[in-house]
Parts: C-alpha cells; structure tokens; sequence
C-alpha cells in the first residue's frame, strides 16, 4: 500500500502561513501541519487545527525562531534580540562543545513539548525546523521526547539524490545523517517515514515538483513536507531565495496533483493514522 503524508511546517508562523494551511487542508490534499509553539501567530494555528479537525505535530525550534522559555533561560541559545539565531553551524558546534548549551537545548526542548500538551491537541508527529534534530544531541533529546509521549512518528529527512534535483549537494550532505538518524529512531521503537519527498524543492513545492514526485512514491509510507503562505512575505528568514510559497499553496489545491495521487493509487494519511492501521 502507498500511504502518503503530506506536512506542511511552520504552522503557527504567521497569519499569511495559518490562512495557507486552513485551505490546503480544507480544498487540497494537505492531511497535517507542525505547530513552532513560539512562534507569532500559534494561538491562532491551534484555534485552526481544533476547528478544522487537523492533525498536527511538534516542529521543534532551536534554531531560527523564537524560544518558549525566557531568553534568561536560555542564553547559549538566543541572539541580543532573545530569538533562537538563523544558521545551523554555529548552534550545531556549540551543542558539540558545551555542556550548558546541551542542557538549555533539553530545556527548551522540553518546554516547547509540554506546551504543545498544553493546548490539548492530540500529538501527531514531531520533526524540527530546519532538520535539526539529525544533530545526534538534538536526536537524543527528542527520541526521549517521542517516546515518554508516545508520538506516532518523528520525521527522517532522507531523499535519495537523484537528478535533476536542484539541492542535490544538500541531500548528498544530509543522507548520512539521516540515515543514522532513522537507525537510531527504529532502534529505540520510534515510528518514522520510509521516504521523504520535499529536501531538495524545499521553498519551491509547486505542481510541477508534485508531478514529478508523485511517480516515485513506492510501497509503504511517504512524507511530503511543504511551506504553503498565502504570500511571498510569509517567507521564514532563513527560507531559500527562491522559496515560493503561494506557489505551493497552489500545488496543494491543484486538482491535477490530485488527481495523479489518485491515478498512482496513493493513500493520503496522518502519522497518527497509519500508526493505528496493519
């Protein structure tokens, strides 16, 4: 059977973001979103998902976003301006070299977990922004997360690198990761994706990216991830150059995309869902 999830992430980021992801579920072929529980605009991603029945998960932010916790809280964390800073590498390094980081990293970690609890949403997923969890101390915190609240699935980024993808590098970078990631997740009895589509159109998953992907999409379980926004200045900062997200809010709701799931005899779901199916 070819089951397929399809994610939008950054739900909760603004309001262009949350109208995006309102309709991609209501008219398109969205089945579930990922909730930065500090982000501007999450209050109203939750009103949405209780309103619209809309399975959701954790996108857990360390990078690139706003802390739950107190920026006093989290010092090795936050930039002056008390936000999580863009970039990978420096956070990355830092979590290598410092006890502290590591421990402000699980507290925020934990914080933005009990906060998603909190809204009473039932727990779909979890992934973070920016894949960072394929950090192996990042990967360690939320193995522990994903089990003490029994989530259904946490997101393995691996996209095999095929041409004529335009991130190829990226992929080639993160394969490894991934791949260790996924071992260490199955390992410890944590569901994941067998394949992921969405690491090497990230900003750009128009119809076109959906056409040429939905070909691939084998047996088993498939997640599509996506950044639909109603407009281009719904864009996170760290978003690539060229991200298009009305674009991908309109290959979301094109009948065309449907239409070729349907005709490949793919099986759209939630984390939560093919967990609880054979």
């Amino acid at each position: 059977m070819k089951r397929l999830v399809v994610t939008a992430d950054d739900f909760g980021l603004s309001l262009e973001v949350n109208e995006a992801v309102r309709r991609a579920h209501r008219e398109g072929i969205l089945t579930c979103a990922s909730l930065m529980m500090g982000a501007p605009a999450v209050d109203e991603a939750v009103a949405i998902a209780r309103a619209e029945g809309l399975p959701v998960g954790l996108h857990l932010t360390l990078v690139d976003g706003r802390p739950v916790l107190p920026a006093e809280r989290v010092p090795d964390l936050v930039d002056a301006q008390g936000l999580l800073g863009p970039g990978l590498g420096g956070p990355a390094v830092r979590l290598v070299l410092s006890a502290r980081a590591r421990r402000q990293a699980r507290a925020e970690s934990e914080a933005q977990m009990q906060a998603f609890l909190a809204t009473g949403l039932k727990l779909d997923h979890v992934n973070a922004h920016h894949h960072f969890h394929l950090h192996p101390s990042v990967l360690t915190i939320v193995i522990e997360l994903a089990r003490q609240c029994r989530a259904p699935a946490v997101r393995v980024p691996f996209e095999p690198v095929v041409p004529p993808y335009r991130s190829a590098l990226l992929g080639a970078v993160m394969m490894p990761w991934a791949l260790r990631a996924r071992r260490r997740l199955r390992q410890a009895g944590v569901g994941t994706n067998d394949a992921l589509f969405g690491v090497y159109d990230t900003g750009s998953m128009t119809e076109a990216a959906w056409l040429r992907i939905v070909p691939r999409i084998g047996p088993g379980l498939t997640e599509v991830y996506c950044h639909p926004a109603m407009s281009l200045t719904a864009s996170p900062g760290e978003a690539p150059a060229a991200s298009r997200p009305p674009d991908e809010l309109a290959g979301l709701l094109s009948p065309v995309v449907r239409a070729a799931l349907d005709r490949a005899g793919v099986r759209r779901t939630s984390f939560a869902a093919a967990a609880s199916q054979p």
